[in-house]
């Protein structure tokens, strides 16, 4: 028989490998307390590091937003908040067709 990393030499039975329990309940209860901690720890690492990948994802978007403005007005072309401005403005009645509606 084969040992326990497949060694031909060396079998099971040769008293290396020992299956006996020697943990007291006080150990598995220490052990347990150890796991809980150090899976408190993770989700506190995992809320963390969500947190910063959605700050990230701010930054990038506000980074890019800059770009295309800096670009756009490197060009001379209307960034996309004068562009809206100026669909507002078109869109809204002017001081002349206030005044027939109001005749």
């Amino acid at each position: 028989m084969s040992g326990p990393n497949g060694d031909p030499n060396i079998s099971s039975e040769d008293g290396i490998i020992n299956d006996d329990d020697e943990y007291g309940d006080e150990e598995y209860a220490a052990i347990n307390n150890m796991l809980d901690q150090i899976n408190s720890y993770l989700d506190d690492l995992e809320e963390r590091n969500d947190a910063l990948n959605g700050k990230l994802h701010e930054l990038l978007e506000s980074n890019r937003q800059a770009r295309l403005d800096f670009r756009a007005q490197l060009t001379g072309s209307p960034t996309q908040e004068e562009h809206h401005a100026v669909e507002q403005e078109s869109s809204l009645p002017s001081e002349q067709d206030q005044h027939e509606e109001n005749q």
